[in-house]
């Protein structure tokens, strides 16, 4: 170990940086390979070791950038199947790659969308899987990207799901519609993949099969964890808003409920997922969010991935251990050679040290990639156990909540036996209350008998003595009558107990039936007390005291009364005290008001004065205003007569820039104006808008003087003349503001006049070219490179269905004929759509390697005539393959010639040299692309000789020549026929050298057309006559391109006749 230390520090600094790029090479190479391997065209699925070695790759480098650099090169667009499983491997490395993968997949998202858009327009089965499966992609991009607190795995606690949502009802609407769009495009792939199998078990283990199911793995893992987060956000919805306002919501989530199960159901029948996944069963109905009870009865759906076996999981090394040790001693014994010179054949002993440090190094490394390996699968086995725990968990939840809502129940039914029990008290309080009754009734009738019985004792007695019998008479009547009195009030009053004790006691049974005993017992104690004199004497006697409480509460209500009105009379004393104060503070507030109010008059009049000073001020600064601006404008006028402004010169797109802004400001202007006019205390927005309309007014009229001292005669003396105006006419606007009498009635209209007829000038001296709207011009490239492709794919279908009518139509020479002919066109279009392609491929090359930090319009807008020059080369390509189409339909038919299709083979090949020349102009000549196009336009040229060969071999077969027989012909009649066939010759050729001219002429007027202005050598811009409104205007249907263009100076120059 002592030794390491001696060794030199430039020796240790060059080997640590050979080993570091040596690693880094072997990963690159590893991850190539892994790529490779994942990523074919065999139709069987990617294999988990090639796809988790790609997986610990990025969490190696923290991304996915070797991923991509390798990816974006594949030939996606060649092999449908290539695509699907880069898709899968995409869709992998997603959901357990390093969190950084995301930001680096959305940086690719036009990559991935270009190859679900190819595939999405053929008729491949593939194909369509691929075009679903990227949308997916982008979907799921765009929605982990917006929601960085959902990872791709989508594994999140409820907690983070709650955090997330928060309490805003439009936040939780807005996150529940994106889980929908999510699931949705999860169940459509699924649904596409099953559509397209038969799901029998038998062919869930073939290869083929499987290529397409081992996507739906991962599919699965999302669907349960969507299907959680959207239950839960449902019952947190219902809680928030009417059931009525989210019965579109509840439809849409019992249709992905339907198509969940079924899906999920599917799966679980074929044999190829019961080893691999371990699918959860959903429940028989989808939950009921209308109650909300229904939460506690949700199980979250868990998804388990069993253990893979020992001989699968073991991986290859990342680094190979036997490579890199056998190849540093090497490169070790190199540095030391050059720095130290040969060793003599005497080796060192700190080589040897450091070769076995090497050694453990590397042994250390391989068991360290080891660990990471184990450690890998020690978390997935971890991870199968938290989701387990975690349906235990829920399956734990769920029980207590059916113990709470049990524990209500209970708590209810406990209260409602504990009034049962107050009420049961109640009535046994009561029943104890009427035996005391009954007791005391029985004691008093006991002692009303004994006095019955003493009575009729007594009554023996007087019916013995007849002196007293008629007195005894008497008495007797007497106190009869007074009894019945007395038995009519006690009868009056037993009716009242007894309607009381009614009231009171008509919901217990055995105590009305006690009461009605104690009323019979009334009653013979009633009927017993008539017969009793002493009796009666104590009523009266109680009646006559009840009297006397009477009177005597009579007399207390008297002096109550009294009382009453001796404390009104004093109530009345102190109102009137009030009265006299309150109308003292009205007189005292009456005078403060009067006060008050002349201090408003005197404020307010300070305040008119105050207001009118400000008028005036605000006045003075809008003079001032206009004195400065009138003398900007008037020094920007006299620069127009100024012979060393002569010298100056500007282009007229500036001059436009500068008019378009003058102008504009005439509107803020106007607008100032108006608020001064409804407002003079307030000038700042008049003041404001009428410093900037000076500036740029003068500046306009600077820089036409200068763009006029390189446009023609006319246009400059017309632009002179319209600047002087355009400051007149300012000048004259100025001098209305500095006159309070024609403030108001100041006019922008003339200006505005002089400025349009300053940008009409402008855009009439613009080139051609600039005529369009550059922000269009990235949008048109795309549009007419895809309307190019479709004219191209319209034009293959159509030479196939004239091929196969052809082949119904005619036989022999002709069927022979037509075959070539259709064959060598269908060569010519497939050569034409490759180059295509590949001038595609080599247009987003240029634009991303020349944009920087702009953006792709941007980079158009800024080469303009480059991209109008793609653009009509593109037309070009685009229609000669429609004439192409055209001239063979009507060849076929008969009803067109041979030269047609010669003529129109021709043209597609300078269409197609002009397209290869439009994209080298920006190209680098090392670029791959490059290349490839030219060898496309090469194998144009020789399928445009194919087409010209084979039309001119069938019309030699077609036609048939006379043969020429004079043998019968006498010497005056050959002559004759030599004579006519010279006139004929001779009209021939003035009518070809006729035709000639006309395709001169007609070449000349095509270049007319097509033509831009050019530049001179110092750089300064001819003048341009006024530019046609609609010059790029796409036509209906593909036409001669040029008619009605400016010419590209991209292109290839026509030229001149």
């Amino acid at each position: 170990m002592n030794s390491i230390k001696s060794v030199p520090a430039r020796v240790l600094s060059r080997r640590g940086g050979h080993s570091l790029e040596a690693e880094r090479e072997q990963f690159d190479k590893n991850q190539a390979v892994s790529i490779s391997k994942a990523i074919n065209t065999q139709e069987a699925p990617v294999k988990e070791k090639h796809a988790r070695r790609i997986i610990l790759g990025t969490h190696h480098e923290k991304g996915a950038f070797t991923f991509w650099s390798y990816a974006i090169g594949l030939p996606l667009p060649s092999s449908a199947i290539l695509s699907w499983k880069f898709c899968h491997v995409l869709h992998k490395v997603l959901r357990d790659g390093h969190p950084n993968v995301l930001q680096d997949c959305q940086r690719y998202r036009s990559n991935i969308r270009e190859t679900g858009d190819l595939w999405g327009h053929l008729h491949d089965r593939y194909g369509q899987l691929v075009s679903i499966y990227t949308r997916l992609l982008l979907v799921k991009i765009s929605f982990h990207i917006k929601h960085p607190e959902f990872p791709p795995g989508l594994e999140v606690p409820d907690e983070v799901l709650e955090k997330t949502a928060g309490t805003d009802v439009n936040n939780i609407f807005q996150l529940t519609v994106e889980l929908f769009d999510y699931l949705d495009w999860e169940l459509k792939l699924s649904e596409s993949v099953f559509r397209q199998l038969n799901t029998s078990m038998a062919v869930s283990q073939m290869s083929a099969v499987q290529c397409r199911l081992a996507p739906l793995i991962q599919v699965i893992q999302d669907c349960s964890h969507l299907y959680h987060y959207t239950v839960k956000l449902m019952f947190k919805l219902h809680s928030c808003l009417p059931a009525d306002t989210l019965q579109g919501h509840r439809d849409r989530f019992h249709e992905q409920f339907r198509s969940l199960k079924n899906f999920f159901k599917k799966a679980s029948d074929m044999l190829y997922f019961k080893r691999l996944i371990q699918i959860p069963r959903l429940p028989e109905s989808p939950p009921n969010f209308l109650r909300a009870s229904a939460l506690a009865e949700h199980v979250k759906p868990v998804v388990v991935i069993p253990e893979e076996a020992p001989e699968d999981e073991e991986p290859e090394n990342l680094i190979e251990i036997s490579t890199a040790s056998t190849m540093e001693p090497q490169v070790t014994s190199d540095i030391f050679d050059q720095t130290f010179g040969p060793p003599n054949g005497i080796r060192d002993d700190r080589d040897a040290q450091i070769e076995s440090l090497k050694k453990e190094v590397d042994v250390l490394r391989a068991e360290m990639e080891k660990i990471k390996l184990e450690a890998q699968r020690y978390i997935t086995q971890l991870k199968a156990q938290v989701n387990s725990l975690e349906g235990e968990v829920e399956e734990q939840r769920k029980q207590k909540q059916k113990a709470l809502v049990d524990n209500e129940q209970l708590r209810d039914e406990l209260e409602k036996l504990q009034r049962v029990k107050q009420d049961s008290d109640r009535s046994q309080r009561l029943c104890a209350e009427a035996e005391k009754k009954a007791t005391a009734t029985e004691i008093r009738y006991t002692k009303l008998k004994e006095k019955h019985s003493e009575l009729i004792n007594t009554h023996a007695e007087l019916l013995r003595k007849n002196a007293d019998t008629a007195k005894q008479l008497t008495v007797t009547q007497q106190s009869q009558e007074e009894v019945a009195r007395v038995k009519e009030q006690l009868a009056f009053q037993v009716e009242q107990v007894k309607r009381e004790a009614e009231m009171k006691l008509e919901d217990q049974s055995l105590q009305m039936e006690q009461l009605r005993q104690e009323l019979d017992a009334r009653r013979e104690e009633l009927e017993q007390a008539q017969r009793s004199l002493s009796h009666a004497k104590q009523a009266g006697t109680e009646l006559s005291a009840q009297v006397e409480a009477l009177h005597a509460e009579k007399e207390v209500l008297r002096r109550s009364v009294s009382e009453k009105e001796c404390e009104l009379l004093s109530a009345r004393g102190l109102i009137e005290e009030k009265e006299l104060q309150l109308s003292q503070e009205v007189d005292k507030t009456s005078r403060e008001i009067r006060e008050l109010q002349g201090r408003l008059l005197e404020k307010s009049s300070q305040e008119q004065s105050l207001q009118q000073k400000l008028l005036d001020e605000q006045f003075i600064i809008l003079q001032q205003t206009v004195r400065e601006a009138e003398d900007i404008l008037r020094d920007a006028v006299a620069k127009l007569d100024d012979p060393l402004h002569i010298r100056c010169t500007s282009s007229p797109d500036y001059l436009l820039s500068r008019a378009q802004a003058a102008l504009e400001s005439t509107d803020a202007l106007e607008k100032g104006h108006a608020q001064y006019v409804a407002s003079m205390a307030d000038a700042a927005g008049l003041v404001g808008a009428l410093a900037l309309f000076a500036h740029l007014t003068a500046d306009t009229i600077v820089n036409g003087s200068a763009t006029s001292h390189l446009a023609p005669t006319d246009h400059a003396d017309r632009l002179t003349e319209t600047c002087r105006d355009c400051g007149q006419q300012s000048l004259d606007y100025l001098r209305k503001l500095k006159d309070k009498q024609t403030l108001g009635c100041a006019e922008l209209g003339d200006v505005r006049r002089v400025l349009r007829g300053v940008l009409q000038l402008a855009q009439e001296l613009r080139p051609k070219s600039l005529d369009i709207k550059q922000e269009e011009l990235g949008d048109m490239v795309e549009k007419e490179m895809a309307s190019t492709s479709e004219a191209i794919e319209d034009a293959v279908r159509r030479i196939e269905e004239m091929m196969s009518q052809a082949r119904n139509e005619s036989s022999g020479v002709k069927l022979e004929v037509n075959e070539r002919i259709l064959n060598s066109c269908t060569d010519l279009m497939k050569a034409i759509r490759l180059l295509v392609m590949t001038s595609t491929n080599l247009q987003k090359e240029i634009v991303e390697s020349g944009r920087g930090a702009a953006t792709t319009q941007e980079f158009y807008a800024k080469n303009s005539r480059w991209t109008e020059g793609l653009i009509s080369a593109s037309k070009a390509v685009g229609w000669g393959a429609t004439q192409l189409v055209e001239s063979a339909d009507r060849v076929v038919l008969h009803t067109g010639k041979y030269e047609e299709l010669i003529v129109c083979s021709h043209e597609i090949a300078a269409s197609t040299a002009q397209l290869v020349a439009a994209s080298k102009v920006k190209a680098e000549k090392s670029s791959r692309n490059l290349g490839k196009l030219q060898e496309c336009s090469r194998n144009v040229n020789e399928m445009a000789a194919n087409v010209v060969a084979s039309t001119k071999s069938g019309q030699e077969q077609i036609e048939e020549k006379d043969t020429m027989d004079f043998s019968g012909m006498s010497l005056i009649k050959l002559k004759k026929e030599e004579m006519e066939t010279q006139v004929k010759v001779l009209e021939l050729e003035k009518r070809l050298e006729g035709e000639r001219v006309r395709l001169g002429e007609l070449r000349k007027q095509h270049y007319a057309l097509a033509g831009t202005y050019g530049t001179e050598e110092d750089g300064e811009a001819k003048p341009a006559p006024a530019p046609r409104r609609g010059i790029l205007k796409k036509p209906p249907l593909a036409q001669k391109p040029g008619h009605g263009e400016p010419q590209r100076d991209a292109g290839p120059s026509p030229p001149h006749i």
